[in-house]
């Protein structure tokens, strides 16, 4: 996965604890954008820069939230289009961060942030263009920030976190992210067959546990389209291309559940969704990317997923 030590960029494993199980560090930068700026950063159009990569899960999850929002005249968006090589990489840079050798990295924007940066070079990351500084680099607050802070600029109908199902929302994302979102990583990227194994049971069950709750509801909580299902949709997009070959998480795909299949379709389908999906970056991300499971590279050609197929959400 590599990290900066001191600003150097070195490559090393996936961190993992003693009986072998995937630990996924904490993020560092943790400031807030706040409407009224009493945070230190303002709401303002052009004033952030938003760094992604398109197969990342955790950074398509700020992607889509951009995407609903309607903020793509607010918040510019970095994406990476290269293989990784120091980690995510870009053809392009922004401001002053310009390419080095043909390739702009990610690290780049941690060092001109901290020189002295040692930790690791993730995305999402949300950067002020007048302070020169990252704001945040974890997800779930990025993505609050841009379901609140930005209304102004944005489209302000659109609620993904609304104030009356804010526990259950909050309560489901803690079950989602320890047993999925972070439970396909803790199967593909675990050191020992235990702490694999361990994982995979959860992962099922979770996902077992998923389908029969959306054979009863469209949605994760209440009614509605929010930011829990906004949460899920990108693992489970990857499920079938990248999770049940690359980091073994066979014992069904996503096609086999016929609600979670439904459900992902369903979500897939809704105004510019598949505008944010790009299959072949994704594999390139992974298989590409992941060197230490695919060593040598090779991208794989399926599987054929039809994600415009009617589905049978609409009953429920």
């Amino acid at each position: 996965m590599g990290m900066l030590v001191n600003g150097t960029w070195f490559d090393d494993d996936p961190p993992a604890d003693q009986v072998g199980r995937f630990v996924r560090p904490d993020s560092i930068f943790r400031d807030s954008v706040t409407r009224d700026g009493a945070s230190g950063f303002k709401a303002e159009p052009g004033r952030y820069q938003l760094v992604t990569a398109p197969s990342c899960p955790w950074a398509h999850r700020t992607v889509l939230m951009h995407k609903l929002k309607r903020l793509d005249g607010a918040i510019p968006l970095l994406e990476s289009d290269l293989p990784k090589g120091e980690g995510w990489a870009y053809s392009r840079g922004f401001d002053d961060l310009a390419p080095r050798n043909g390739a702009f990295h990610v690290h780049q924007v941690y060092a001109a942030a901290r020189p002295d940066y040692t930790g690791r070079a993730t995305v999402p990351l949300l950067w002020d263009r007048r302070t020169r500084t990252i704001v945040n680099n974890e997800s779930s607050e990025i993505i609050r920030m841009l379901n609140a802070a930005f209304d102004e600029f944005g489209d302000a109908s659109v609620d993904l976190y609304p104030e009356g199902l804010r526990r259950d929302i909050d309560e489901i994302n803690a079950f989602i992210y320890e047993t999925i979102n972070n439970g396909v990583y803790r199967c593909g990227l675990a050191k020992s067959q235990g702490a694999y194994e361990e994982s995979f049971h959860k992962l099922f069950a979770a996902l077992d546990t998923l389908d029969s709750r959306l054979g009863r509801q469209r949605w994760l909580v209440g009614d509605r389209f929010t930011e829990a299902d906004l949460r899920l949709f990108p693992t489970l997009l990857r499920f079938d291309t990248v999770y049940y070959v690359l980091f073994k998480c066979n014992r069904r795909r996503l096609t086999d559940y016929h609600h979670l299949w439904n459900y992902t379709r369903d979500i897939h389908q809704m105004p510019g969704v598949a505008e944010t999906v790009d299959f072949p970056r994704i594999k390139l991300g992974y298989f590409g990317g992941m060197r230490h499971i695919n060593p040598n590279g090779i991208l794989p050609l399926g599987p054929d997923l039809d994600f415009a197929a009617p589905h049978d959400r609409a009953r429920l």
